[in-house]
């Protein structure tokens, strides 16, 4: 069965579980959230630099998402989505424009340091962004509809769906394409890449554009299914969640992202439920035993073996 085929019967599911179990929806919501930002943290890992600070591109959303829902109380939610897109994007021009000449540890460092440096400053201006309160968002109208709070959770979980089935296409896209080629490239050989005559500070920019658009998406969603936004959303715990799930999951293929993310919440859940005091441990031990018994994570090991069949 190919991978296509099972996104679409896992989202499926996903979404009659959802519609069956209404306490269900939130913690699927959060799942999808964490898998389309580390969608967007694969696209760099395909050239062989891990980002230690993309979370700030999924608190600028949210908290675009938040002021422009407060200056806008009758905005719908897709223009709330977008806004945080948009801001995400214009962020990402910027940030990107510097960050992308650096390889290795100095590009994750810098993206640490510049998400450090948000996180501060939205703890301190509290009359602003609430401080480490946060603001709250008021339930908007979804696509022109008002509804109430059940309804507008199951609304959301099936855009939610929908969006992680399109990004998850278009990156795997990408990476097909020439470009995406091109950036994995960068993992092997950039001076080749050089000497072909392409620009690697053009196509590690093309992709960091991407990738802080699709990790935006996955903070504007989260904004809406919390109703609240706080600096912990850019914190660098959660950058490194986001690693984390990239790690377990691969880059190899996008839809390593979700198994990835399945994985992580799952062992969150249930280690948190079982061994409360202990699941850190217990994430960590499951990430120890993933890079031993797949080094290329769960997609790497699932396309090794599809490879080995053919």
């Amino acid at each position: 069965m190919s991978v296509p085929v099972i996104s679409v019967l896992a989202a499926a599911a996903a979404l009659g579980i959802g519609y069956g179990y209404a306490w269900t929806i939130t913690p699927i919501v959060f799942g999808l959230t964490y898998a389309i930002a580390a969608l967007g943290v694969s696209v760099m890992a395909r050239a062989g630099q891990v980002s230690f600070g993309h979370a700030m591109y999924a608190c600028i959303s949210a908290y675009t998402v938040a002021f422009v829902a407060r200056a806008y109380p009758d905005a719908d939610a897709l223009v709330l989505i977008a806004a945080g897109v948009a801001a995400s994007f214009a962020a990402a021009l910027l940030v990107g424009s510097f960050v992308v000449r650096y390889r290795g540890i100095f590009f994750g460092m810098l993206n640490l340091a510049l998400s450090m440096v948000l996180f501060a400053l939205l703890g301190k201006l509290y009359t602003l962004t609430g401080g480490s309160d946060g603001l709250r968002i008021a339930r908007p109208t979804l696509a022109g509809l008002a509804m109430e709070r059940e309804s507008f959770e199951r609304a959301l979980l099936l855009l939610s769906l929908l969006l992680s089935l399109l990004l998850a296409w278009w990156v795997q896209r990408y990476f097909r394409s020439g470009s995406g080629q091109a950036l994995s490239a960068i993992k092997t050989n950039e001076t080749r890449i050089e000497y072909l005559g392409f620009s690697a500070y053009l196509i590690m920019w093309k992709g960091y554009l991407l990738s802080a658009v699709v990790v935006g998406v996955s903070g504007a969603l989260l904004a809406l299914i919390q109703g609240l936004v706080t600096p912990e959303i850019g914190s660098w715990l959660r950058s490194g969640e986001f690693v984390f799930i990239t790690i377990l999951g691969g880059a190899g293929h996008a839809a390593g992202a979700f198994l990835g993310a399945i994985c992580f919440e799952t062992v969150k859940l249930a280690s948190s439920a079982y061994f409360p005091g202990l699941w850190q441990f217990v994430l960590g031990l499951t990430l120890i035993l993933v890079i031993f018994l797949f080094p290329n994570g769960f997609v790497g090991q699932f396309m090794k073996r599809k490879g080995a069949r053919a």
